[in-house]
Order: structure tokens, then C-alpha cells, then sequence
């Protein structure tokens, strides 16, 4: 598949460039994917690129993740009984919302905008540069659909 299609505008092109990262099918379609599917699973992120371009091994996605989240080019978030999601909103300190029920995620920006935007009380000595909080609660889809708030946290893997 020619790399127009998993990256029609460049985006993904050149922030591989930038970040000095190998040029690949799979990490342009990742990187393309997530720019329009930001807090995906894994899961999700595999099986659209095979959509894309057919054979995508689960492993190639996660070394994708991986490299283009240790080169900074995705943020990796895990909140609490979920599976680590990842995005391409890098470089600030926001925050999110999680649906207790379906797993949606949302960005909230940072109430003070600059990292850390929340003091700790007592930093026992360290160098903080990072505040990083998670909003449980109930999405406007599940209030409709009469999903009570029980704190149960269930799984949802379908692409966003």
C-alpha cells in the first residue's frame, strides 16, 4: 500500500523524520490512525492498520507504540482497570475523563496550564514536573442509556 493513503497529508511522515525514527508502512499508519482516534487501545490501533494494509502483526503494533512513544511522538495513558490507550497530544500537561462504564476518554485541559499545574502539599524533595489526574464518571451516551454509575469499570475495545 503506498504511503499516501495510510498518511494522506504527510503528518505522520514528518514527525517520524523529526523524532529521527525510521519511516515505516505500519508507524505512519499508526501515528495517521491515532490522529484521528486519539486514547485507542492497542487492540483497536491493530486492527485498523490491517484494515489498511492487510498483515500487521500485534507485535509490530505495540514495537510501533513503543518506539514512537519512547521518541515522544504518543502519549501512553492507563487509567485504573483499563487498558493503556495512547495519543498523539503530546508536549502539554492535560488531563482526562473516563467513563466508568464504556471506557470513553476525553482530554480536559489543565485548569492552570503550565506543568506541573497541581502542587503537592508536601513534595518530600523531589523535582516535580508533572501532574497527571484522571475524571471518573458517567458519559453523556451511558447517562442516556440508564447506565447507572455502580464504579464497576468494564472494557470497551471497539475503535472509537
Amino acid at each position: 500500500m503506498a504511503f499516501a493513503a495510510v498518511d494522506p497529508d504527510g503528518v505522520a511522515l514528518r514527525a517520524l523524520r523529526a523524532a529521527r525514527l525510521r519511516v515505516t508502512t505500519p508507524r505512519r499508519a499508526v501515528l495517521a490512525w491515532l490522529a484521528e482516534h486519539p486514547h485507542s487501545t492497542a487492540d483497536a490501533i491493530g486492527a485498523a492498520v490491517r484494515e489498511q494494509l492487510g498483515s500487521v502483526s500485534t507485535q509490530a503494533v505495540y514495537d510501533v507504540v513503543a518506539a514512537c512513544t519512547d521518541a515522544g511522538l504518543l502519549r501512553r495513558i492507563e487509567p485504573a482497570g483499563h487498558p493503556a490507550r495512547y495519543e498523539r497530544r503530546v508536549g502539554d500537561n492535560h488531563h482526562h475523563l473516563v467513563c466508568r462504564r464504556c471506557g470513553r476518554t476525553e482530554d480536559v485541559d489543565c485548569v492552570v496550564g503550565a506543568r506541573p499545574c497541581l502542587t503537592p502539599s508536601d513534595d518530600r524533595g523531589f523535582a516535580v514536573d508533572e501532574a497527571e489526574v484522571v475524571f471518573w464518571g458517567v458519559c453523556p451516551t451511558c447517562m442516556a442509556a440508564g447506565s447507572p454509575a455502580d464504579g464497576v469499570h468494564h472494557h470497551e475495545e471497539a475503535r472509537q
